[in-house]
């Protein structure tokens, strides 16, 4: 449906929002262009999100408003990367863990506490255990365990091309606001660098104590994005 050069569409799975990609010198004719692919194709019936730039965000609303139809913003990203890492100012007490096959019944806890708090892509555990063990294998899975001894948090990076996503950031609610997952997330960043990869993440942009979280650590916002639907 595209060229893949001023015009990327990228589809992942219900619920998840399909990324529109366009240059940030995008032409009006360009943006209406890609406006009539999303009609055409269905993608316009109510049943879809949208990840993709303000600009086009702005033009899909008034657009689609001209067309009788309603979207609007319901989510505000921020893309980050990391380059040079800043070691926590507060070190938190245990240390990073990686993910062995001993570990998976503890890391299904923890996709499956994730996934209920975010509210999206809930699974079965039958369903965590096949994404746990496929993360388990590729060494890129790990968890914070504290001085007690207790997995506390996880994070995990995923390589693509020269960049890795850092994501599954996640700390079970009781062990919060003691820098557990900023400590885990400076770990995996640094194991993702000496991997060779530029280690990336996307967030909620209006979760302020997250991105303070990343910034302390040296990420570095690079884009504003948001999710419309």
């Amino acid at each position: 449906m595209t060229d893949h050069e001023r015009l990327i569409i990228c589809f992942t799975g219900n619920p998840f929002p399909i990324w529109i990609w366009t240059p940030d010198d995008a032409s009006e004719a360009e943006m209406e262009k890609t406006y009539q692919i999303a009609s055409e194709h269905s993608l316009l019936n109510g049943e879809y999100r949208f990840n993709l730039k303000y600009d086009l965000a702005k033009f899909f609303i008034e657009r689609a408003a001209a067309d009788g139809k309603t979207l609007s913003i319901s989510i505000n990203m921020f893309a980050y990367d990391c380059q040079n890492p800043v070691k926590p100012t507060k070190i938190a007490d245990g240390s990073i863990h990686q993910c062995s096959s001993e570990d998976i019944d503890e890391l299904v806890d923890f996709m499956d506490l994730f996934h209920r708090e975010i509210g999206i892509d809930q699974k079965d555990r039958d369903g965590y255990r096949m994404d746990a063990e496929a993360f388990i294998n590729t060494g890129n899975m790990f968890l914070w365990k504290n001085e007690q001894g207790n997995n506390v948090a996880s994070c995990k990076f995923a390589p693509d091309g020269n960049m890795a996503s850092i994501n599954l950031v996640f700390t079970r609610p009781e062990f919060r606001r003691k820098h557990y997952a900023e400590n885990l997330v400076y770990q995996v960043t640094k194991l993702a660098m000496g991997a060779g990869y530029v280690p990336m993440l996307y967030t909620d942009a209006d979760y302020t104590a997250s991105n303070a979280c990343y910034e302390k650590i040296g990420y570095v916002l690079r884009g504003k994005l948001c999710t419309i639907g």
